[in-house]
C-alpha cells in the first residue's frame, strides 16, 4: 500500500490530468459561487418570511425548507437534471427535449438545497434577538421595514456568521454531486482519471484541491465562532432558539 502511494511514476502519470483538474476545479468554483448567491437569496427571502406575520407565506416557506432538508441533495439534482426539462417540455409543448446545461444544474442544485438550510440559519438569528429591542426601536417611531434592517438584522449578522460559513462550506463540498449527475467538476475528472489508470493517487489530488479551499473556510468560523463566544448572554439565547427552546 506504502509503495503503490509513494510510486513516482504513478504520481507523475496522473499529474498528466492536471489540466483536467484545474478545469473541473474552476468549474467547481463558478458552481460555488453562483450557487451560494442563489442560496442566500432564498435563505434570506425564507427567513425573512418565516419571522413575519403572513400565516400564508410562512407555510409556504416552512413546506420549502422541509422538504428540501429532508430530501437526498442528489435526488434533486437528477430531478432538475431530468424532471425538470420534461416539465418545460409539457409545459410549452416543445417536439424536443429540452436540455438544462451542466452549470445551470449545478447553480440550482446546490442553491435551492443550501437556500432551505440559510433560511432556518437567517430564522433562528432573528429570533434569537431579544423582543425588547424590537420594541425599543418602535418606541422611537421605527417603522417595522427600519425596525428589522437598522435593528435586528444587523445584531442577527453577527450572530450567525459562524453557521452562514459552514453552509458555505458544505455546499462547497456538495458540488461534487455533479460528477454523479452530469460530470465536468472537480470529483469528476479525478473520479476519470482514476478509472482510467486505475491509480488513486488522482483522488488525492482533488482532495488537495478542495482542502485549498475548505481549510481557511472551516478556520473562518472557528474565528466568528470566537467572537461570537465573547456575547455569552446572546449565544445562549441563540443556542435555545435553534434547540426549539422559547
Amino acid at each position: 500500500m506504502l509503495e503503490s502511494l509513494l510510486d513516482p511514476w504513478r504520481w507523475e502519470r496522473s499529474f498528466q490530468d492536471f489540466p483536467d483538474y484545474l478545469a473541473g476545479f474552476g468549474m467547481t468554483l463558478r458552481v460555488t459561487l453562483v450557487g451560494w448567491l442563489i442560496a442566500m437569496a432564498i435563505g434570506i427571502l425564507l427567513g425573512l418570511i418565516s419571522t413575519g406575520e403572513n400565516r400564508v407565506l410562512k407555510t409556504v416557506s416552512r413546506i420549502y425548507v422541509q422538504f428540501f432538508q429532508n430530501t437526498p441533495v442528489t435526488l434533486q439534482f437528477f430531478f432538475i437534471y431530468v424532471g425538470v426539462p420534461v416539465i418545460i417540455q409539457q409545459l410549452f409543448h416543445m417536439s424536443r427535449t429540452y436540455r438544462i446545461s451542466k452549470f445551470v444544474i449545478g447553480i440550482f442544485g446546490v442553491g435551492l438545497y443550501h437556500g432551505a438550510y440559510i433560511a432556518e440559519v437567517i430564522r433562528s438569528g432573528i429570533e434569537a434577538v431579544p423582543g425588547g429591542q424590537r420594541e425599543a426601536a418602535m418606541s422611537q417611531g421605527f417603522t417595522g421595514n427600519q425596525t428589522m434592517f437598522y435593528v435586528i438584522l444587523p445584531q442577527t449578522l453577527k450572530m450567525i456568521l459562524p453557521p452562514l460559513t459552514s453552509q458555505t462550506l458544505a455546499l462547497l463540498k456538495n458540488t461534487s454531486t455533479l460528477a454523479m449527475v452530469v460530470g465536468l467538476d472537480l470529483m469528476y475528472y479525478a473520479d476519470r482519471s482514476v478509472g482510467y489508470t486505475g491509480y488513486f493517487q488522482g483522488y488525492l489530488i482533488a482532495a488537495a484541491m478542495y482542502f485549498i479551499i475548505c481549510f481557511p473556510l472551516s478556520m473562518l468560523v472557528r474565528v466568528f465562532e470566537r467572537n461570537a463566544a465573547r456575547n455569552p448572554g446572546m449565544k445562549k439565547k441563540r443556542k435555545k432558539r435553534m434547540m426549539g427552546v422559547a
